[in-house]
């Protein structure tokens, strides 16, 4: 079990390079969780420990495999099931427990592993608690046993006393999994044999568990090299769901870590906690096998009302596209794209679909940066999303804190239009670009090269490039004064130039992507500065010359000093403070970046995190922050109330 974090880390992480070797993969997540049987509790079965008798009627599995328990959904027992459930619903949500259980299967790790393992989960749990509510229910969880598993025959005439209940046992019944993982008996429901339809005779086969207290969800993490992991080089861990409660909503799942990664010479914290993050908000409910138990619970506001199933939730659009149409992904999205389309719907991804057409990830074209698209790159494009957390929101199970929603940059205020196939070969655009020259990142952060991939579906976009394409590392500035004026510098951004010393070339250069120092003096208003020259104005959307050099740079707009609220390395010594979940995108300057808000956070590149165990989602925690020297790792004594999320879930694939 993961315990709480040392104060102290004892972990010397060197984290060598950006990009995990042989980087390329991509999310199984669907392929995974379609593989995974789900049990699914029809009722409460919680045994009443005073009399050692059964409260109710043991729990039915796989609603889609068992006719009979549809059939017999408006019997006695059901009712009383609904009713319990909505008095549930008048009980006030709070920050989901999760909590988490490292498989007795799992690989041995080593001391530095361990420690790897327990700052990332923890990490990764705490972000979850800080985002999703839910109602907590009394007494300790009990996870369901598959009647399907235990049971040779089940009473299956509906008037009968014991009808559901098990007949027969199967002697060859030995336990429960979640995804490879052996669920401890002490998690589960006990359960019995009914010799006869009618009488309350029983032989119990399994003694009830204790259950988990103050726990909403569990986590099992597996440690392993399974044929996933050694098949795909690049993966690093997968996850699926595997038991839910009688509305739908997750209970249970397991994340797959592979052992090798973790030990991977190039382990990187964030890129770990990134993709922890995706998968665990597939288990929890972004999940195509998921999308038709959403529950529409917009007059439930208080708790005093019902929730209904939302129906189907995905269609086509006029283009055949896939999107979610569901009340607050629509009015996030709206709002995202500055649409007045009041019906406009979430697009999914349509490569990689089931059968119907659904994907568990959103189009790259038009969701690029959401930290649920299907392939995501450097962690300072990657954002955990508004229209993300506005689905979790409609899924009825959470409510969500949309406040600490990131703000997607990515299409802001384009148009329903964006991000079109017919539309993305445009020249205009701030996002897309055409042929396959050398550019700038749209974050401005990176140098990067005009690429496509299997996503974007001939579309192309600049994604950074894989060695020193980062503007804001000082390590990455040549030996002596350039050319063409460069300045790596933690302020720097990346700027589409020509420009080259009057006295070097004499020919002219074509634009590409160049590194230059910028600092903000009001929203969208900032100054740039080349090597030996004084800092100057460079009016947004326009292009400026600059003395002593020939060419021009291009001044982005909408991007850089976007925020009213920014701060810079020059205008505060605090100049590596991040933003907090629910900042709008201001003067990023990853690693060292973004604003300071109410919720500041604190990293520094190549650092690992180290948060203590957090017993609420607005308690203070202490960040273990790794000093310059990769060798000593020292403590900072800075208070915070948010969470690290500028971080990698796994590499892209990318086509010249």
């Amino acid at each position: 079990m993961l315990h709480t974090l040392h104060q102290h880390s004892t972990a010397l992480l060197f984290l060598l390079s950006l990009w995990l070797t042989s980087s390329h993969g991509k999310c199984v997540f669907d392929e995974v969780q379609q593989s995974i049987t789900v049990t699914r509790a029809e009722e409460s079965t919680v045994k009443n420990r005073s009399t050692g008798s059964w409260a109710a009627k043991q729990s039915r599995t796989n609603i889609q495999r068992h006719p009979a328990v549809a059939r017999g959904s408006a019997s006695s027992q059901h009712l009383q099931v609904q009713r319990q459930m909505e008095r549930a619903m008048m009980i006030a949500m709070s920050p989901i427990r999760i909590h988490t259980w490292i498989a007795q299967e799992s690989s041995a790790l080593s001391e530095v592993d361990r420690e790897r393992l327990a700052v990332a989960v923890n990490h990764t749990v705490s972000i979850i608690s800080s985002l999703l509510s839910v109602r907590h229910t009394a007494g300790p969880l009990l996870l369901s046993r598959d009647i399907n598993k235990y049971c040779k025959f089940i009473w299956r005439n509906v008037s009968a006393t014991n009808y559901n209940r098990c007949g027969r046992a199967n002697s060859s019944y030995k336990n429960e999994t979640c995804l490879s993982v052996t669920i401890p008996d002490d998690h589960l429901r006990g359960c019995a044999v009914f010799h006869h339809p009618d009488a309350p005779d029983r032989t119990e086969l399994r003694h009830e568990g204790a259950g988990l207290n103050n726990t909403d969800f569990l986590l099992y993490v597996h440690i392993q090299n399974s044929h996933r992991c050694t098949t795909q080089p690049s993966m690093l861990a997968y996850a699926a769901h595997c038991q839910s409660d009688p509305l739908g909503r997750p209970l249970a799942g397991t994340v797959v870590i592979c052992r090798d990664r973790l030990r991977h010479q190039n382990y990187r914290h964030d890129s770990t906690v990134q993709l922890l993050l995706h998968e665990l908000l597939h288990v929890l409910g972004f999940s195509r096998t998921l999308f038709n138990t959403w529950r529409d619970c917009s007059h439930n506001i208080k708790g005093g009302g019902k929730c209904s199933p939302h129906g189907q939730v995905t269609n086509l659009d006029e283009e055949g596209q896939m999107r979610i149409y569901t009340p607050s992904v629509s009015h996030v999205l709206q709002e995202h794209l500055n649409s007045t389309d009041t019906t406009l719907g979430a697009p999914l991804e349509n490569l990689d679909v089931d059968s119907a057409g659904l994907s568990s990830h959103w189009e790259a074209r038009v969701l690029q940066g959401s930290i649920m698209s299907a392939t995501l790159a450097e962690p300072s494009g990657v954002q955990i999303d508004q229209i993300t957390l506005a689905a979790l929101q409609d899924t009825g199970w959470y409510s969500v804190n949309l406040s600490r929603a990131q703000s997607l940059v990515w299409g802001q205020g384009e148009g329903s239009l964006f991000g079109s196939l017919p539309t993305c070969h445009d020249n205009m655009s701030l996002y897309f670009c055409t042929g396959s020259g050398l550019g700038c990142h749209y974050l401005h952060v990176h140098k990067a090269e005009c690429v496509t991939d299997l996503y974007l579906e001939g579309c192309r976009i600049y994604k950074p490039l894989e060695n020193k394409s980062e503007c804001w590392k000082e390590k990455n500035q040549p030996g002596g004064v350039g050319w063409s004026g460069e300045i790596y510098h933690s302020d720097s951004r990346c700027f589409f130039s020509n420009l080259s010393k009057e006295s070097t070339i004499s020919h002219s250069i074509p634009l590409e992507g160049r590194c230059y120092r910028h600092r903000c003096k009001g929203l969208h208003r900032y100054q740039i500065q080349a090597a030996d020259t004084d800092w100057m104005d460079c009016p947004a959307g326009g292009t400026i010359e600059v003395p002593g050099y020939r060419g021009v740079v291009f001044c982005p707009e909408r991007i850089l000093c976007s925020h009213v609220g920014y701060v810079t390395s020059l205008n505060t010594e605090n100049h590596w403070i991040l933003a907090a979940l629910g900042s709008a995108l201001a003067d990023l300057k990853y690693p060292h970046v973004l604003l300071t808000t109410t919720h500041p956070e604190v990293t520094r590149e190549m650092e690992p995190f180290n948060p203590k165990s957090w017993t609420s989602p607005v308690a203070i925690v202490s960040i273990l922050v790794a000093c310059t020297s990769s060798l000593v790792i020292c403590v900072l004594g800075v208070a915070y109330k948010a969470f690290h999320s500028q971080v990698r879930v796994y590499a892209e694939p990318s086509n010249g």
